[in-house]
Formats: structure tokens, C-alpha cells, sequence
């Protein structure tokens, strides 16, 4: 985690905001994100999160502003915008995905038919001249499709490789670009074997994984999102002066301000109960299936349920310094704190990228010493940069404790950090 230490600032001075980082892909792009904040004047502690695709920064105000961070992640490659709780965005890239995902399987299919045809030819009476149309047709086809499927890969390769940064996408983009630029030259010289294929298959198998992954760290995120569902998204405001209500969002409710709350009704904001005196479900907050009586002097919280008369509160906190909302952003840090495993997994991450290039050019030199063509070594190098993704550690572990975080949550359990799943098999 990328953390530096303010001398001139104390604690108490920083201030904390969320970013929302689109781009963030791998575990590269968290250790990226993570060193190009750490070296940033101004900023105290820097932790992203590749599940929720999120980045929690604390800076001080004095020294940087949020657009000056959200600049400095720029700088470093990536899109960041202010975290703002909705889930639509989120819905767009799964959309995104499964059109990515379409088109590489109508492709995928298309070119294996001709491709079946073409390899059955070998054996039979095809003519070189059918072969080659096969291999334009299939040419046709995975051009476009690559361009449009790969761009998930691609977009995230090039935000890496501009500003001299490597990811997991690098990898697979460098073989499926050599892969489908390989078949093409092989078209253009009237080669017999090509594999557009092979490239396009690669896409669509990468773009199911991708997505599913995607579905699975959504139900994961929507834990808190969920929890914060039961808030009530409006208000009544009682007038000091003239007793008129009117209806306001709940955000816009300020400490100090009269709230009625009627029967049957959530209650807004955290408050003191003024007048009047009901029965409330806590379940919410408290667990218990029982109701509690509240009158005069007794505090009630956000997302209680008002099960009797109409009672008055006066507010002592906003909607966004509700208990209910301290809750979901104590579970939101328990999915970012990294547990023994999740380092282990960043560690083992952070030296693929420069190892499975390696490997791939040590392949390629390799099969040409030993005499082999250039084809072949081709072909040998792009399968070592395929074959070498370490996604189940270094994507997996992370997602595997938020998930588990969030099932924990639906039981009523909440997870307060990663290191108590370590120690929950102890329990």
C-alpha cells in the first residue's frame, strides 16, 4: 500500500475522499495507482481497491485539493472521478462487456466453421485458390471483431504502456494483436495455415472470464449499497417558526433541523425524539426483531422504521454522519484491508509482467537459435504470453474475501477487517 507519512501535518488536518478509477484492472494498476499517489505532495495514505474499482485517498487540504489528485492519477494513466455511490456506472461496463463479449462469440463461431472447412481441405481435394478465399473471408471477419472486442484489453494496455507501466493486459493484448497481424501477413502471402481463430477464440474465452468477474465483484460492491438502500431518500422539514412542513431530501437535512416522521415511515437522519413518543424496529441497527419504545430525550437512527404515531426529532447528524452510513463504510474498509493472502497475492503479481515478457522474448531468440523459423518461434513466444496469466492469484484472492465479506454481511456478520477472515476458521 502506498503510504507516506506528512511531518508538517497532523491527522487530525486530513481530510478523505473516495475516487472511482475506471481503468482499474489488475493488480498492476493497484500498485501503479498506489506509487503514483504515495509520490505525490500532499497526500498521507493512498489505498485502492480492485474489486470495487475504487481508491480511498487521505491528503491534506492545505497542500492538494481532490482535482489535484484526480490530475496526479491522470498523469499516471488513469480516469478517476469522484466516487459518488451509484451503481450506474458499474452497469454500463457490464453492458459494455457482454457487446464485447457478443461480437467475439458471433465471430468466434463464424471463422471456426470456415476454419473446420479449410483444415478438413488439407487432406482433401481443396484448391489452394478456396483455401485463400476462406482465409480472406476469415480475415474479414476477425479484423473488425478483434478491433471492437479487444478493446477492454486494449484500452487498459495503452493506459499502462503511455506512461511506461505494465498490467496484465499488456500480455494478452501484445498476443492477440501478434497473433491476428501474424494471420494476416500469412493471408497476404498466400501461407497455408493462419489463425484468426485462435485470436479470436483467445477474446472471447478472456471476455467470459471478464465478465463473470465483473458480476461477481458487482454482487460483492452491492453489499453495502444494499445496506444503505434501507436509508429513507426524503425528509419532512418542520419550520421553526411557522410549523409548515415540507418535503426535503434527506441529504439536505442539517444538524439542528425538526424532522416529523410519521407512522410507518423510515426515519431520515440520526435525531433526538422532541415530541411525542412510538415504538421503533431497530433490526436494522441492532439485530433485534423486537421493537423499542422511544419518547422524549431518546435517540433513533437513519433507517429505523417508525411503527407507531407521527413523533418530531431534531437532527444531530447530516445522512452522510448517520450511523447506518458509518456502518456501510466500516464494511467498505473491511473489503479494502489487505489480509496476509492479498499481499502474498500483489507480490507474486507485481513480478509477472516483467517476467512473462521476458520469457516471451527468451522463447522467440530461443527457437530461432535452434533453428526453428520465424513462424514457429512466433507462435511458440505468443502462446508463453497467454498461457503465463496468474489471474486466479493475483485477481481471485482479492474478490474472494470481498465476496466472503459480503455473504458475512447477509448472515449478520460484519467483517471489520481483512485479518478477521483469516481468523474466523479459528472461531
Amino acid at each position: 500500500m502506498g503510504t507516506i507519512t506528512l511531518n508538517s501535518t497532523t491527522a487530525a488536518a486530513f481530510d478523505e475522499t473516495v475516487l472511482s478509477v475506471s481503468n482499474m484492472h489488475c493488480g498492476g494498476c493497484v500498485r501503479g495507482i498506489e506509487r503514483a499517489l504515495g509520490e505525490t505532495p500532499g497526500i498521507a495514505e493512498a489505498r485502492a481497491n480492485l474489486t470495487t474499482k475504487r481508491v480511498r485517498v487521505r491528503f491534506d487540504p492545505a497542500a492538494i485539493d481532490v482535482p489535484g489528485v484526480i490530475k496526479s492519477l491522470a498523469r499516471a494513466g488513469f480516469q478517476a472521478a469522484r466516487f459518488d455511490g451509484g451503481l450506474a456506472a458499474a452497469d454500463e461496463d457490464l453492458k459494455f462487456l457482454l457487446r464485447c463479449l457478443g461480437v467475439a462469440g458471433f465471430a468466434a463461431a463464424n471463422i471456426m466453421l470456415l476454419m473446420v472447412a479449410v483444415w478438413a481441405g488439407l487432406v482433401q481435394d481443396m484448391t489452394a485458390e478456396t483455401r485463400q478465399i476462406f482465409h480472406w473471408i476469415a480475415a474479414a471477419i476477425a479484423l473488425p471483431a478483434v478491433a471492437y472486442a479487444g478493446r477492454p484489453f486494449f484500452r487498459s494496455a495503452w493506459s499502462a504502456v503511455k506512461v511506461w507501466r505494465v498490467n496484465m493486459d499488456v500480455p494478452i493484448s501484445l498476443a492477440v494483436l501478434l497473433a491476428t497481424g501474424m494471420s494476416l501477413w500469412q493471408t497476404a502471402v498466400g501461407a497455408d495455415e493462419v489463425y484468426f481463430d485462435a485470436a479470436v477464440s483467445l477474446l472471447f474465452f478472456l471476455l467470459i472470464g471478464r465478465y463473470l468477474d465483473a458480476q461477481v465483484r458487482g454482487k460483492a460492491r452491492e453489499a453495502a449499497g444494499n445496506l444503505l438502500a434501507f436509508a429513507a431518500t426524503e425528509a419532512t422539514r418542520v419550520e421553526p417558526e411557522t410549523g409548515a412542513h415540507s418535503r426535503v431530501r434527506s441529504s439536505d437535512v442539517a444538524v439542528g433541523d425538526r424532522v416529523l416522521v410519521a407512522s410507518g415511515e423510515k426515519v431520515p437522519v440520526d435525531g433526538v425524539v422532541l415530541a411525542g413518543a412510538t415504538q421503533i424496529d431497530t433490526s436494522l441497527i441492532t439485530g433485534e426483531s423486537l421493537p423499542r419504545r422511544a419518547g422524549a430525550g431518546d435517540t433513533v437512527y437513519a433507517g429505523c422504521v417508525n411503527l407507531g404515531p407521527a413523533v418530531e426529532l431534531r437532527a444531530i447528524a447530516m445522512a452522510d454522519d448517520s450511523l447506518l452510513a458509518d456502518i456501510a463504510r466500516l464494511m467498505e474498509n473491511a473489503q479494502q484491508t489487505r489480509n496476509r493472502f492479498v499481499r502474498l497475492a500483489d507480490r507474486a503479481a507485481k513480478v509477472y509482467a516483467p517476467l512473462v515478457h521476458g520469457l516471451g522474448a527468451i522463447t522467440f531468440v530461443g527457437w530461432l537459435l535452434a533453428g526453428a523459423g520465424v513462424e514457429q518461434a512466433l507462435i511458440t513466444a505468443i502462446a508463453v504470453l497467454i498461457i503465463t496469466c496468474p489471474c486466479a492469484l493475483g485477481l481471485a484472492v482479492p474478490a474472494v474475501q470481498v465476496v466472503a465479506s459480503g455473504r458475512l454481511f447477509r448472515r449478520g456478520i460484519l467483517v471489520k477487517n481483512g485479518a478477521a477472515l483469516e481468523r474466523f476458521a479459528e472461531v
